[in-house]
Parts: structure tokens; C-alpha cells; sequence
């Protein structure tokens, strides 16, 4: 048992170094949109916005409200579908905005092989062409996103300035109640590490990843990318949307900000239990092999090193430096969420919640209940 443990300790302490030193610097939390002065472009290319909403009532407005106050120099239109709703999304909408500056569509009914949000926005760049023709990009906002006031300006300069296809961020989460404040940021931390940032920032690096909240992405680019409809399947649709359009040589930037945020509460523990397994067995392309291999390596780096501190086993020494790196790698996002620092030492304890929750998902996928999310459940291939 002594040697076993030395082994799976000195193993952990390697798979953080690796971490912390050769894979990408995802800990830093460094890709930023920024808050400096800003270049003043010679023409600012026309923008739609599409919103998908589905019963959204408690947020829309002020998603709505935060999109009309930005500072961006030219006037965009913004497009909201409403998903079959059975609340009052589609009136509040429109009561939220001036005439002329939101059109709302009736969602049409989901067709074959399509998931709900990707239908959704389908229609809204369609009815955006006849909107608003010669948009050059299109901003995919969720209805529960309250946008800072110079969010798009800022997305639009970066767009252009590196001649991106996408331009996406990781909005900031609610962490208003306590399973918020222990889970949200590791969950944060958890998507860093899958998609290391500055690499999928890198056009000679190969990692595509989107966070779907905020996504802003030029319109030919996306036609190119056989729009839509090439991802009309997906359930995780930011990070398809970005590989589909990496495939065909697209620029992507990914990053973090501190004045976009969720208006969406979690509801505690069930709430983020809900949001994480509705699509957790997907990211594993619903692999039994692959869910068992993510077991094994969450043990390993989480599980190992929170052994070693709790007890003193053989090779706890290596085990202690492993706790270190891990807790030292996890603070900057700890920073990020305005968190003391003893919340790094329960970054375990969140592991071992998102290990159970994957596991979860793996078994509603399994019952035929995968994916389910907002009364619609996917199941079939990586829905």
C-alpha cells in the first residue's frame, strides 16, 4: 500500500508540473478582453445581434437594456428568436426595446437532428440577412447575459485588428449563493485547463473552444463554415461552432472578463448539477472508455494530493508538493472571483462534485434521458 501511494504521488506531482509549466500557462487567467484605451477604427463594421431565448422572462429585459447601452459607434439591430416559449420572453422583449431597434421571431417548430439552440439561432441569422444584409459579423448573445457597456466595441477592435472569425468570452458566473462560490470557479478552472486559452488564441496551435454566452463571429466565416447547419446537432454548440470553423483555417479568440456577466442563478447545488450533466457525457463523445480514463485521471491529480494532506502515507512529501502546485495553479481564478485564498484548498472537494456529476450524466445518457435541458432531451450521437 506504502509503495502503491509513493507511486500515484510521485505520478500526481508530475501531472502538475506538466500543468502548471507546459500547458499553455491555462492557470494564469491572463487572456483578458481588456478595459484600456481603445484604437478608434476608420469605419466600425455593421454588427447583428442574435438572441435565442427560451422562457427567459426573468432576464430578457435586462439582457435587452445592457445591449442598447453599449458604445459601439454604429447602430446595430438585434434579432431575438423566441424558442417556444410559455412565458412572457417575447412581450418583455419587445417592451425592453425602441421600435426598429429589436425584431422577435416566432421560433418554428424544432426539426429532425437539430438541438433546440442551434435551430434557434439558424433562424435569427436568417432573418438577419434580411435585417441588416451586409452585417460583417454576428453577436451570439444567451438571453441571460447582462453585456458591459463597451463589451461589443471592444470584441469588434479585436475581431478586426487580428483578423479573427470568432471572438468569444467566458462571461462572468453568478456565485451569489454558497454551491456557487465552491463550484462556479472551479468550474471556470476546469474549462481553462480542457482549452488552454492562449493556445486556442494561437493560430498555429491546434485547441478550438468557445464559450457560448458571448460569441461574436464574422459572417463570412460562418457561411464558409457551412453555417449553422453544419453543427445543427450539437449540444456543447460553442466549442463545435469553433472547431467548425478552425477546420477551414479560422482565427479564434477566447477570453475573460470581469464586467459581462450571468444575470442566470443556479439555484444551488441541483441548479449547476443540472447545467453540467446536461452536456458533460458529451464533451467524453459519449465514450464509456473515456469516461472511465477521466475517472482515473481526476483521481489522480484531485483525489492523490488531498490524500496526502489528510494523512501522513509513504510519499506524502510528493503528494504535499502536488496539493501546492494545484492550489498555487488555482488561485488566479480564485482572484478572479473576488475569493479568499483558503478556497483554493477546497478545489478536491469541487473535483470530486464534477466527477459525480459527469458520472450522472453518463447514466441519464445510458437511460435514454441524456441532454435534457429546458424541457427538450438529446440523445442520439453527441447531442
Amino acid at each position: 500500500m506504502g509503495l502503491a501511494f509513493t507511486i500515484l504521488a510521485g505520478l500526481s506531482c508530475v501531472a502538475w508540473l506538466y500543468l502548471v509549466f507546459f500547458h499553455g500557462g491555462f492557470w494564469r487567467a491572463d487572456q483578458r478582453l481588456g478595459d484600456g484605451a481603445l484604437p478608434v477604427l476608420r469605419h466600425w463594421p455593421p454588427v447583428l445581434v442574435v438572441i435565442p431565448a427560451r422562457n427567459e422572462a426573468g432576464v430578457i429585459q435586462r439582457c435587452i437594456a445592457s445591449l442598447l447601452a453599449q458604445d459601439y459607434p454604429h447602430e446595430f439591430p438585434i434579432v431575438l428568436v423566441d424558442d417556444n416559449s410559455t412565458d412572457a420572453t417575447a412581450a418583455l422583449a419587445r417592451s425592453a426595446a425602441p421600435r426598429g431597434r429589436l425584431t422577435v421571431v416566432k421560433g418554428q417548430a424544432l426539426p429532425a437532428r437539430w438541438t433546440g439552440k442551434v435551430w434557434a439561432m439558424s433562424q435569427g441569422v436568417a432573418r438577419g440577412d434580411c435585417v441588416l444584409p451586409g452585417a460583417r459579423y454576428v453577436l451570439f448573445s444567451d438571453a441571460d447575459i447582462n453585456h458591459g457597456p463597451d463589451s461589443l466595441r471592444r470584441l469588434v477592435v479585436r475581431a478586426e485588428a487580428g483578423r479573427l472569425d470568432m471572438a468569444s468570452l467566458m462571461v462572468m458566473l453568478s456565485v451569489a449563493g454558497f454551491w456557487e462560490r465552491v463550484l462556479i470557479p472551479p468550474f471556470i478552472f476546469f474549462f481553462q485547463m480542457l482549452y488552454p486559452f492562449a493556445r486556442v488564441n494561437d493560430p498555429n496551435a491546434s485547441p478550438a473552444a468557445a464559450a457560448g454566452g458571448c460569441m461574436l463571429v464574422r459572417c463570412s466565416a460562418l457561411r464558409a463554415a457551412g453555417g449553422l447547419t453544419a453543427i445543427r446537432e450539437a449540444v456543447i454548440d460553442d466549442c463545435a461552432l469553433a472547431r467548425a470553423l478552425a477546420v477551414r483555417g479560422g482565427r479564434l479568440w477566447l477570453g475573460l472578463t470581469t464586467k459581462t456577466y450571468s444575470l442566470r442563478p443556479y439555484a444551488g447545488l441541483s441548479g449547476i448539477w443540472n447545467m453540467v450533466a446536461r452536456s458533460a457525457y458529451a464533451q467524453l463523445g459519449h465514450s464509456p472508455w473515456r469516461l472511465v480514463l477521466c475517472i482515473v485521471g481526476m483521481a489522480l491529480v484531485y483525489a492523490v494530493p488531498l490524500a496526502a494532506f489528510l494523512a501522513p502515507l509513504n510519499g506524502a512529501a510528493a503528494g504535499l508538493a502536488a496539493y501546492g502546485l494545484m492550489c498555487w495553479a488555482y488561485l488566479p481564478t480564485v482572484r478572479l472571483y473576488r475569493q479568499r485564498w483558503p478556497a483554493a484548498l477546497l478545489l478536491p472537494f469541487a473535483a470530486a462534485l464534477y466527477m459525480a456529476m459527469t458520472v450522472g450524466s453518463a447514466w441519464c445518457a445510458w437511460r435514454g434521458r441524456g441532454g435534457a435541458w429546458k424541457g427538450r432531451v438529446y440523445n442520439q450521437g453527441t447531442r
